[in-house]
């Protein structure tokens, strides 16, 4: 008998598309509740008092933060697998993990998504335009080490699709929202996204479509 399972989450939190992108991968049905996390309600941080976005519900049990939350259902939910069996190999799928979710995160998706569109929908008040800069000039720092990556193995940690791949592909779908990743400087990480974005898992994640702040046309587009 599967487990109910229940996502608190925000459509464009990365970390809560890399706990959507995962459920989708281990084709999991969840129930989706969207949580104003800049404003938590009392019930939300009853569940999580950090009042951060994702929290997943198992039956009775509550899971905070995205990388646990990610660990576990690969655990309870084999295959596909997202974390590999060496323990190097595992090592290193962790190290990006944390570079995607922390440093990528403060160098890039911070200082575009939050100023450009997450300050307006939270009424934050007009984006520095001194943090997009920043964001922008570090994102290629960003894209060419990804293609550093990508020209040496098939995937950003290896031979197959893992745990560090779905949480680059969650930081980038964000940014793309806003058309703010410059495909054309790299091909590698063009035709690495194509093939995730390509997935089933990402179906739910390019549906997405923020009240007042449509994507561009290339968004869902597969062929883009």
């Amino acid at each position: 008998m599967s487990q109910v399972l229940r996502l608190h989450q925000f459509p464009l939190s990365p970390f809560s598309r890399k706990v959507r992108i995962v459920l989708g991968e281990k084709r999991q049905q969840c129930e989706e509740i969207i949580e104003r996390f800049w404003n938590p309600s009392a019930d939300f941080l009853m569940l999580n008092p950090a009042g951060k976005v994702p929290v997943l519900k198992v039956e009775q049990a509550v899971l905070a933060e995205s990388t646990a939350i990610c660990e576990y259902l690969d655990e309870e939910y084999p295959e596909p697998p997202l974390l590999p069996d060496s323990p190097l190999a595992r090592a290193e799928v962790r190290r990006l993990v944390g570079w995607f979710d922390d440093k990528f995160y403060h160098d890039v998706t911070n200082n575009l998504l939050w100023e450009r569109l997450m300050k307006k929908v939270t009424g934050g008040g007009a984006p520095e335009s001194r943090k997009v800069m920043v964001g922008l000039r570090k994102f290629r720092f960003h894209i060419d080490y990804m293609t550093k990556l990508l020209d040496r193995r098939r995937w950003l940690a290896g031979d197959s699709m893992t745990l560090a791949d779905v949480s680059a592909a969650a930081q980038l779908s964000c940014l793309d929202y806003l058309s703010d990743v410059d495909w054309d400087r790299s091909e590698s990480l063009r035709i690495w996204y194509a093939t995730i974005k390509s997935r089933p898992s990402f179906r739910s994640i390019l549906s997405d479509h923020l009240p007042g702040f449509p994507p561009p046309p290339h968004y869902a587009d597969l062929d883009f």
